[in-house]
């Protein structure tokens, strides 16, 4: 809802993500939460809980709106992520849930830390009684006394964000066992699921795969996606932990979990210190050293004949195994006893369960650049997604429109559509701001026709060697050419306006069509406004690379056509 009563369940990937989700896993299970909100419910201030009952009627209604357009259920929804919760908003989120007959749907908070949830719900039987699951981020696999004493459901509902090499694998393969060992958590959520944006963007490859090359179509499955099938493909939602899960006697751990059927699945790591690091928090030094491990199937258990065994060995890669199906385990005559030899940096899962399955893909296509001449003229009349492919929208959204009274070159185009700035998650630029391309481009020539929907104050831009995305796009470096509806132009070597090289007159206006073309080659840059020169060799040292791009002046809208970059390196 980019503005009140603006409702479109039809908007960005993530529709189509957990339809496809579903598909190959009907009882996987949907979480939503907000990072950021729409800038309306501030009513003038950043922040979400002015109106509590206007936030809650958002929340809401995408949840019924989930169901309605896609039949998707909503799992679980949680307050806001790693920021500020409000006990009260909390509250009403679960009166107007119970009201649309949402009582299925359970609420997950705070999504930050342990603290203050767990004391606030200690103190308060009404929060205590709402709430249905305690998510802590990045919690190291410690948990605090208070979550326990609550009694609640203990996630890890934000953890891994590390690069997706063996040292990610083995951070996720530790952390998946110890985070129940160390902290009683059931439940570990990876963000995130696919490294699928330019990598490098804050965060690259901290994806359990990667696939960031949808122009060539390659992608790599990583070893955290092996790991997580240790514990994935052998348990499931509604498994129940045994209390007989522990440390290793010379590091490592291991876990085991029943269905309450008579299945077992035992899954033990030995990830060392040095390969097992996560990007947070600082891992205290631990030893892990070559052992055996004993371990005796007792009650029901004694009776297991056999038991499938799955092993990885992390490292070198002479040695390295994923996922490797290994002889099974016959317990006939050891009177449910087993012992195994473990090295460090390894994995083994031991289970009842006969469904395992290592799979296979076809080899992806090969990894290609970015093409160095790319051109969009967003010309689509049913489009599947809501944005433009290669576009990566770090401030504001860009999205495809149809100007219904043109008939001619400008019908279809991209347009900003956010017309105030959110409530945002993170220090977000006062711009808007897309990138798309190669960050290893220094010689490029854009083109775009610009669009200026609001008179006096609006304003456009496109860009080159843009340095900075994500989190840091505040302080995003680059070549910035602007136009505004005031007449004038801007060029400035940063987005948010501070650097200025040269300013002046220009023949723009609102809502007029105009071709902007920026080039930047070597330490000089030149811009041309409809063909002729605006200005020119304007010289630039910093940076020497990065996207092209485009983008408005503030929360704004505004429209482009007709993308055009060449490039070389």
């Amino acid at each position: 809802m980019h503005y009140a009563l603006d409702e479109n369940y039809f908007r960005g990937y993530e529709w189509w993500l957990m339809k496809e989700a579903k598909k190959r896993n009907p009882n996987i299970t949907l979480i939503g939460l907000p990072w950021s909100f729409p800038g309306w419910l501030g009513k003038g201030f950043n922040w979400p809980y002015v109106n509590l009952q206007l936030t809650a009627y958002y929340i809401v209604t995408w949840i019924v709106g989930s169901k309605h357009y896609h039949d998707l259920d909503i799992d679980y929804i949680g307050i806001w992520n790693e920021r500020a919760f409000d006990i009260n908003y909390i509250k009403v989120l679960r009166r107007m849930l119970n009201h649309q007959g949402l009582q299925h749907v359970k609420i997950i908070a705070s999504d930050n830390l342990w603290e203050p949830i767990s004391a606030s719900m200690l103190l308060d039987p009404e929060l205590l009684k709402v709430i249905d699951v305690i998510g802590a981020h990045y919690p190291g696999t410690l948990t605090v006394k208070d979550a326990r004493l609550t009694k609640k459901k203990l996630w890890s509902s934000e953890d891994f964000s590390t690069v997706n090499s063996d040292m990610g694998a083995g951070c996720w393969g530790r952390i998946l066992n110890q985070n129940y060992v160390n902290g009683y958590m059931t439940s570990t959520i990876a963000w995130n699921l696919v490294a699928s944006y330019y990598q490098q963007l804050p965060y690259g490859r901290c994806g359990l795969m990667t696939a960031q090359e949808p122009w060539s179509g390659h992608y790599v499955v990583e070893a955290p996606i092996w790991v997580s099938a240790h514990t994935t493909q052998f348990t499931q939602p509604g498994w129940y932990y045994l209390k007989t899960v522990g440390h290793l006697e010379r590091g490592g751990s291991y876990v085991a979990l029943t269905d309450g059927l008579g299945n077992l699945t035992v899954i033990v790591e030995t990830m060392s210190y040095k390969h097992s690091k996560c990007i947070r928090p600082l891992l205290p030094y631990f030893n892990v050293s070559h052992q055996f491990a004993t371990f005796d199937l007792k009650g029901s258990f004694s009776q297991i004949q056999e038991l499938q065994v799955w092993y990885t060995k992390l490292g070198k890669p002479s040695e390295r195994f994923l996922f490797k199906q290994l002889d099974s385990l016959w317990l006939l005559d050891s009177g449910g006893s087993f012992t195994l030899e473990l090295q460090e940096d390894e994995l083994f899962t031991l289970t009842t369960l006969t469904s395992g399955r290592k799979g296979s893909f076809p080899p992806p296509p090969k990894s290609q650049r970015f093409p160095s001449v790319y051109e969009d003229n967003f010309n689509i009349d049913y489009p599947f997604f809501s944005e433009a492919p290669n576009f990566a929208d770090q401030t504001g959204v860009f999205e495809y429109y149809v100007n219904m009274e043109d008939p001619g070159d400008h019908r279809f185009t991209l347009r900003q559509v956010l017309n105030q700035r959110p409530i945002t998650w993170a220090a977000d630029a006062f711009n808007t701001i897309s990138v798309i391309g190669d960050y290893s481009w220094s010689n490029l020539t854009i083109k775009c026709d610009v669009y200026i929907e609001t008179p006096e104050k609006g304003g456009v831009f496109i860009a080159g060697r843009v340095n900075k995305g994500g989190i840091l796009i505040r302080s995003a470096r680059g070549i910035f050419f602007w136009i505004f509806a005031n007449g004038t132009y801007r060029v400035t070597g940063d987005l948010a306006g501070w650097i200025i090289y040269s300013l002046g007159h220009a023949d723009v206006t609102a809502k007029k069509w105009y071709t902007l073309t920026l080039t930047l080659n070597g330490r000089f840059s030149s811009g041309k406004l409809n063909g002729k020169t605006l200005w020119k060799n304007i010289s630039v040292n910093f940076p020497e690379n990065g996207w092209a791009a485009i983008g408005t002046h503030s929360f704004e809208f505004a429209q482009f056509d007709n993308f055009r970059v060449e490039a070389s390196h």
